[in-house]
C-alpha cells in the first residue's frame, strides 16, 4: 500500500481553482495577495492541502522531534474571509506590527481578514516580511 500523503503537502491543484473561492470583491483581493506573497516570497505560488496557496518551502522540527513542511507564505481565500498563515504566536510576538494593521482577527497562527479594505498594506507587508525572514532562518 502506498504512503499515505501528509494533509499539509504540495499539490497540482490550480492556482486559479482555489482563488475562485474567493467571491464578488474578494476575489480582487485574493489576486491582491497572491500579488503581495508572491512579491516578497520571489517565488511562484503552489496550491498546498487542496486549499492554500502557498509560496516557498521549508522543513520544521519541533523539540518534540515531530516536524513538516510547510510553505514559507501562505493564505487561503473564501468567501467569507482571507487567511493568512503566520508563524507560531505572531500576534504575541509582534504586536507591533499586528496593531497597524487594521481591523482583523488572529489566532495562534493564523491572522483572518474578512476584507482588505482598511487593512494597512505597509504593516501587512512589514509583518509578511518579518514572517518569512524567521522561516528562512528556521530552514533544515
Amino acid at each position: 500500500m502506498a504512503a499515505k500523503q501528509p494533509a499539509m503537502s504540495p499539490s497540482d491543484l490550480p492556482v486559479e481553482e482555489v482563488l475562485d473561492r474567493a467571491t464578488g470583491p474578494r476575489r480582487a483581493e485574493a489576486d491582491e495577495l497572491l500579488a503581495i506573497l508572491g512579491e516578497i516570497s520571489g517565488e511562484q505560488p503552489v496550491v498546498w492541502a487542496g486549499r492554500i496557496i502557498g509560496f516557498g518551502e521549508f522543513e520544521y522540527r519541533y523539540e518534540s522531534g515531530r516536524g513538516g513542511r510547510s510553505p514559507r507564505l501562505a493564505f487561503a481565500p473564501s468567501p467569507t474571509k482571507h487567511t493568512i498563515y503566520l508563524p507560531e504566536n505572531f500576534s504575541e510576538r509582534w504586536p507591533d506590527l499586528v496593531a497597524g494593521l487594521g481591523k482583523h482577527r488572529a489566532s495562534k497562527v493564523c491572522l483572518y481578514l474578512t476584507r482588505l479594505t482598511g487593512v494597512d498594506r505597509s504593516a501587512l507587508r512589514a509583518l509578511l516580511e518579518r514572517a518569512l525572514a524567521e522561516t528562512r532562518s528556521q530552514a533544515g
